[in-house]
């Protein structure tokens, strides 16, 4: 009797340690962190306060409110509520919609919760995760997967900051700002995209810095846009790693004034999947930078290697698009200067035309730096340090360094774009339309002549399709809605598309 009171007793004292411990842990057990803080990009704190700490400062200057948006809640829903200078911080979870922001200085903010991230699903149903048209935007911290349009677009917004985002098969274009001015992409992962990964459209001032895109068929392409710094960036297993381009038929008829530098341009031999009749569709693999018709280009510090077809190759229109034809583009590369690049291992297994021109010289190896075609003024540190073909009319460079040149963004925020009926109407049909609707070629959709056709006169059927897709053709898949962009933007691209020549 004794030893059993003395064992009841010790089962006793220890099932109340164990109630102690649980009861400690769940009391005193560390708060989940959340490991992203208020972005400073927003101007939630005083960038001039050199005695404050950051997290003083964001307490006395932060005016907007935080909107949290939990699994099983809406971005969009918090986008509708949130007046400007909100942030809105999105939780781990699953949201499966389109997000379209129309509103000024809008922050949307991931928070990473041990590990975890917010995952806008598009499930292969959905066209775009986030659109936004509003200026002060920031995007970050999102894992943005299975969208069949784009990742996250922009039109005609300045000031945007798009950072931090992990983006696998968004369709046609991972990140596309189109017609911004001063913005910055960076730390972002990008793979899987069958157009460009990073896709700088006809925008101002942009710097595109620390990311990294492997697998898709452009990795970052710099096209129709001026003042743009592309540093830092880690560009493998793609098509094409690092393009400037100059594509005909666009509003912004110009590129100039770009600088590639300390990149990692590596083995960007990946077959081309990208949409039949698209420029991008004929980039050939193994191509590690490709400038077409691109002015003002710096080419500095970067280490470009294992890359099958070519290093380096600068075209013109002529020999890059050739069925490209716009009269009022300047179809040649002038004034591109290559300074000192490290370059190993590439041409090793040339195709198509380099190959062709290879042959003709008797050779079976690409060049690291190949000229085709028009072009001016253009220029080489040391021509005798790499393998080159055409760059006969080079002259030597006249400068060593673009060590001066930090960023191209400005140190405040510029002025909001104001954009007419017009060019509301012509820019949504470049950026939403025209991914998947060329003029007179099969892409995704019907081509835009069909379109033009079967709704002559009738700008509003075009509204009513884009709000409401059904399916008029078997030979064509199921077009999902466009019912989030504005009315106004709806009846714009309706209008352009019906006044559309080739």
């Amino acid at each position: 009797m004794k030893k059993r009171s003395v064992l009841l007793k010790t089962i006793g004292a220890f099932a109340f340690l164990l109630i102690g411990l649980f009861l400690g842990r769940m009391i005193f057990k560390p708060k989940k962190v959340e490991t992203v803080p208020i972005p400073s990009t927003m101007q939630y704190w005083n960038t001039g306060a050199s005695k404050d700490t950051s997290a003083v400062a964001q307490a006395a200057n932060f005016t907007g409110n935080i909107i949290k948006v939990e699994d099983g809640g809406s971005i969009r829903e918090a986008v509708l509520k949130a007046q400007p200078g909100d942030l809105i911080r999105v939780y781990p979870g699953t949201y499966s919609e389109t997000v379209y922001i129309d509103k000024d200085n809008i922050g949307i903010q991931g928070v990473i919760v041990d590990g975890k991230w917010p995952v806008m699903d598009g499930k292969k149903e959905l066209n775009d995760a986030i659109l936004y048209s509003g200026n002060g935007i920031t995007i970050e911290n999102l894992k943005i997967i299975k969208y069949k349009g784009n990742g996250i677009m922009g039109q005609a917004g300045n000031n945007f900051v798009i950072r931090n985002n992990w983006i696998i098969d968004t369709g046609v274009y991972g990140i596309f700002p189109q017609y911004g001015k001063n913005g910055i992409v960076e730390y972002n992962i990008l793979t899987e995209i069958e157009d460009a990964a990073i896709y700088v459209g006809m925008c101002d001032n942009v710097d595109v810095k620390y990311n990294e895109v492997f697998g898709n068929v452009a990795g970052i392409e710099i096209e129709n846009s001026r003042h743009c710094l592309v540093e830092s960036n880690y560009a493998h297993n793609n098509t094409g790693g690092i393009l400037a381009f100059l594509t005909p038929g666009l509003p912004i008829k110009t590129i100039f004034d770009v600088i590639i530098r300390n990149n990692f341009v590596i083995g960007n031999n990946h077959e081309n999947f990208g949409a039949p009749g698209s420029i991008v569709s004929g980039i050939p693999k193994g191509t590690g930078v490709l400038i077409m018709a691109a002015d003002d280009v710096i080419v500095e510090n970067n280490i470009i290697a294992n890359n099958d077809n070519a290093g380096i190759t600068i075209v013109d229109l002529a020999t890059g698009a050739p069925t490209a034809n716009d009269p009022n583009s300047e179809p040649n590369p002038d004034r591109v200067v290559i300074l000192d690049n490290f370059m190993i291992e590439n041409g090793n297994n040339p195709v198509g035309e380099i190959k062709a021109l290879m042959m003709s010289q008797l050779k079976t190896k690409g060049p690291d730096i190949l000229a085709m075609g028009g072009g001016t003024g253009s220029s080489i540190r040391d021509k005798n340090r790499y393998r080159t073909f055409g760059l006969g009319n080079y002259g030597t460079a006249e400068i060593t360094d673009t060590k001066d040149i930090t960023t191209f963004t400005f140190k405040e925020p510029v002025a909001p774009r104001s954009v007419s009926k017009e060019e509301l109407g012509e820019l949504t049909y470049y950026g939403v339309c025209a991914g998947c609707h060329a003029f007179d070629t099969r892409l995704i959709g019907v081509p835009t002549n069909i379109i033009q056709a079967v709704y002559e006169g009738n700008p509003q059927g075009i509204v009513d399709y884009i709000n409401k897709p059904w399916n008029l053709r078997d030979d064509y898949p199921d077009m999902p809605s466009q019912a989030y962009l504005p009315e106004d933007a709806k009846m714009a691209v309706a209008e352009y598309i019906l006044s559309l020549k080739k």
